[in-house]
């Protein structure tokens, strides 16, 4: 069996051409631009080209964009000040804080300060408990890429068994809860496993559709999974570097070998990354909206 690969990057293409569509209709009917800040604490490499990214996508889509950049040793009061300053200005919709946040900060009394109207990321509790109910509010970008992924490529997840490896708060947990709800890309059967899950590949090879989170290079070779899986690989690790001189990046997948039995597979780089971005910007232009028709109503 030859798998199709999954391209997240051309999915998300596709999505963010909608978007900037989208966005210039709100700008022309309403005169609303979206407004996006990402707030990053420190100097952490790889949360610096995240941002950077974020940004890059921004102005191409049409969505206004600041940067705010705070050196390490800001304190926990200054950065909570700074959230809500953001709260309250109307030309932003959008409030993102980069994890991981220095140790002297309390995440999640950061992340909690940020109006769930502008929490964008959606790990805000009140937006949680919103998707948990299955109410309308921002999704876990993460989590909504891979459902967008499963959709757009034509898999059909409902009486699915769905496996999926990692119980993480930002991917793991969410996209669990939303597989199992009645709705598109939905309507699953779920198993959560983890680091204590006895006997893994008895889940693994029972899936479906196995989704890995893990942030373990390589674990799930092709004796882990059965004949014709639909395998979305959530994991970027850095394994040396390239013969240019780039750092070498593989998923949590065993691509190759995995490939050779799977349905369908998304690559590391180039399968999950592109839709986590995507799926930002299309909440930021979500919290355009519902703005707008508090401004209007």
């Amino acid at each position: 069996m030859s798998a199709t690969v999954i391209r997240g990057s051309e999915i998300a293409q596709t999505i963010r051409a909608e978007i900037a569509e989208e966005v210039k209709k709100l700008q022309q009917e309403q005169q609303i631009t979206p407004g996006l800040v990402t707030i990053l604490v420190g100097e952490d490499p790889a949360s610096q080209s995240y941002v950077a990214a974020k940004n890059k996508t921004a102005g191409q889509l049409g969505i206004h964009s600041k940067q705010l950049t705070l050196p390490a040793e800001t304190s926990e009061a200054d950065l909570l000040e700074i959230v809500a300053r953001y709260n309250q200005d109307e030309t932003i919709h959008g409030i993102l804080v980069q994890l991981p946040l220095p140790r002297h900060i309390d995440e999640g009394k950061v992340l909690f300060a940020i109006d769930p109207a502008k929490d964008v990321d959606g790990f805000h509790p009140v937006n949680v408990g919103k998707m948990v109910l299955g109410e309308q509010c921002f999704l876990p970008c993460t989590p909504h890429g891979i459902l967008e992924l499963l959709s757009r490529s034509g898999v059909e997840t409902s009486g699915a068994e769905v496996v999926i490896i990692g119980r993480s708060n930002i991917v793991g947990k969410p996209v669990a809860n939303l597989m199992l709800q009645k709705r598109d890309s939905g309507n699953a059967t779920v198993t959560l496993c983890h680091t204590r899950t006895r006997d893994l590949q008895f889940h693994t090879r029972r899936a479906d559709i196995l989704i890995v989170a893990a942030g373990v290079a390589q674990m799930i070779g092709a004796e882990d999974v059965k004949e014709g899986v639909v395998v979305i690989d959530v994991g970027v690790n850095r394994v040396g570097e390239t013969a240019s001189g780039k750092a070498k990046l593989v998923g949590d997948v065993d691509f190759e070998a995995v490939a050779a039995k799977a349905a369908a597979i998304t690559p590391v780089p180039g399968g999950v990354g592109p839709m986590t971005i995507t799926m930002l910007m299309k909440n930021t232009l979500q919290a355009a909206r519902q703005a707008g028709e508090l401004q209007t109503s």
